[in-house]
């Protein structure tokens, strides 16, 4: 983007989200001085410097900045009736899933409805097994609307039900661009990140190879590590999109995504307090601030000082809009 550019959209965004001058200052740590030189086209900002600024009032523009939607879900049931779990606990007809004579994770068959999936076995140790990926979640979240119910009923049933909770996954979305990925990478490594998890792995993007010139899947960073009962992953959502579906980057709804996923007891537990206070904001963003967050560097480390990463801010909640 060149400076003219970046100055009339700096401006029109700005106009768009109330903020004045000044207050854009305050939240991006850059002068007025600078800010008004860059709106009116008198002085040329830094590529990092238009991302701080662009991001900020994205923020501020984007009427839901952030979205939270549950991304996966599996559940075992203690029985070998299928049919009663479609009807008992999806609230569906049997006759709407088709059968199919093999199943996965040891299952002899399973029931598919779309991408929302049942699978059956005679062993009654390994009961029936409800899977529901992400487009399975999407899937469910239509019938559920259909049935003019919710993810709290449908969690409560499973539980009723005596479903065992064996993963749970929760995404946030964001659309305003406000999770720098890369930059949360250097922050990591630059040690200003302060986490419980025992072990942290980045990958960079990759270039994946079609019919047209290799794509970039983008940057993806992951918190604990991957074979523990919870762990978190952030990547470029956009990047995602680009490489499936041939979205223009600049042009996806979603810029990244941060998923939470659990598992076993520590799966139950989210959906206990899920169910508890039926806030999903609160119960995602409460284990996030339990187990991460990324800071600024303060001069004296000895003191334990250090001052949330504004931008972190934004995502958990901190700095958000009254």
């Amino acid at each position: 983007m060149n400076n003219l550019e970046f100055a009339l959209e700096m401006k029109n965004k700005r106009l768009a989200s109330g903020l004045s001058q000044g207050e854009l200052a305050s939240l991006t740590h850059v002068s007025r001085y600078s800010i008004n030189r860059f709106e009116n086209g008198k002085a040329n900002a830094s590529k990092e410097t238009q991302n701080v600024i662009l991001r900020c009032l994205n923020y501020y523009v984007c009427d839901k900045p952030f979205y939270l939607l549950v991304d996966y879900l599996s559940v075992r049931f203690p029985t070998t009736d299928e049919l009663e779990v479609i009807r008992k606990v999806l609230g569906m007809k049997a006759d709407y899933f088709i059968h199919y004579d093999y199943g996965y994770y040891g299952y002899k068959e399973h029931y598919a409805y779309g991408e929302i999936k049942v699978m059956a076995s005679d062993d009654e140790h390994m009961g029936v097994f409800l899977e529901l990926k992400g487009a399975g979640s999407r899937n469910m979240e239509y019938v559920l609307q259909a049935q003019n119910r919710d993810w709290y009923s449908f969690l409560n049933r499973c539980l009723d039900c005596g479903g065992v909770i064996r993963r749970f996954d929760l995404a946030i979305n964001d659309k305003a661009g406000i999770l720098d990925i890369p930059k949360l990478k250097e922050k990591y490594k630059a040690g200003e990140c302060i986490s419980y998890f025992r072990m942290q792995k980045d990958y960079s993007g990759t270039e994946k190879c079609g019919s047209d010139l290799p794509k970039n899947t983008g940057e993806t960073l992951y918190l604990g590590s991957t074979s523990s009962e919870l762990y978190m992953c952030a990547y470029q959502k956009n990047y995602e999109q680009y490489v499936k579906n041939g979205t223009e980057i600049e042009d996806t709804e979603i810029k990244n995504r941060f998923e939470i996923r659990m598992k076993n007891e520590r799966a139950y537990y989210a959906v206990v307090d899920l169910l508890t206070y039926r806030d999903a904001e609160r119960t995602a963003f409460s284990i996030i601030n339990q187990y991460v967050r990324f800071v600024d560097e303060e001069p004296d480390k000895r003191k334990n000082d250090w001052k949330l990463n504004d931008r972190w801010a934004w995502f958990i909640g901190d700095n958000r809009q009254s």
